[in-house]
């Protein structure tokens, strides 16, 4: 088990409302889990108590180690790493973006050695943006700058990657990358936590699925045979259609009353 969160309950302050209420959710290493929902239902909330960005009034959010252990403070740096859904844009090349995702390595003052450099480059090879090296972060289009800000969680070698919709904004192509990227980091022994609107994400990944309704979880499961057209359609409120390829689900698109064009 890598993360394991407990009872977990949210609220903003000034707003009594909770955002979060009693979630549970685990995730074992080389496997990826899907949260869905509707917009504001408190995916990116979720997230960011994961991440330590925000601190849950109740429950508990565990980190652990590929030995089981529980991570104390100064370790889940290293551990955990992290992709926004937005992010400013500096004026720094990618290769320095990308560098900074080594700094949970470096002691205090340090700069960045020789295997650091190595571990940047990888990164930017292994999303496709080694060829832009040199370009500046805050010159290149929103999907590309996506795909640098992967990057530099990569270099970071963490145990548990979190992405918040990790896709918006990326062409086919560039999603087809980034599914197989994510599926080889699984291979890998990487666990990923990651929001989607898509369900098809979450079916060709072929991982688990989290349903959030009203800032709880409804339903979770295998993504596969969860997330069927019943369920989808209840959940965003308008009827779904299902494609499947050998028996597997494999696309979904809304349904409409009207013949198409």
């Amino acid at each position: 088990m890598v993360l394991d969160i407990s009872r977990l309950t949210f609220s903003h302050p000034r707003h009594p409302t909770p955002v979060l209420q009693h979630v549970d959710l685990r995730l074992s290493a080389g496997c990826s889990l899907c949260l869905l929902g509707v917009n504001g239902t408190g995916k990116t909330t979720l997230l960011r108590c994961v991440m330590g960005l925000l601190r849950p009034q109740a429950g508990r959010i565990v980190l652990h180690d590929r030995h089981g252990h529980a991570l104390r403070d100064r370790h889940k740096a290293r551990a955990l790493a992290y992709v926004p859904q937005q992010t400013s844009a500096p004026a720094l090349t990618l290769l320095d973006l990308v560098l900074l995702g080594r700094t949970p390595h470096l002691s205090p003052l340090a700069l960045p050695g020789a295997h650091d450099r190595a571990m940047a480059e990888h990164a930017l090879e292994r999303v496709g943006m080694a060829h832009l090296a040199s370009q500046r972060f805050d010159r290149i289009s929103g999907g590309q700058q996506r795909l640098a800000l992967v990057a530099r969680a990569l270099a970071q070698e963490p145990s548990l990657l979190v992405m918040d919709e990790p896709m918006s904004g990326l062409d086919l192509g560039n999603q087809g990358r980034m599914l197989a990227l994510i599926r080889s980091l699984n291979e890998e022994g990487l666990a990923v936590l990651l929001t989607t609107h898509q369900p098809e994400h979450a079916w060709l990944l072929d991982a688990q699925a989290a349903v959030l309704e009203h800032g709880r979880i409804a339903h979770c499961g295998p993504a596969r045979s969860l997330l069927d057209a019943p369920l989808l359609g209840k959940l965003y409120d308008h009827p779904i259609h299902i494609s499947f390829h050998e028996d597997t689900p494999c696309a979904c698109t809304p349904r409409l009353k009207s013949p198409p064009c």
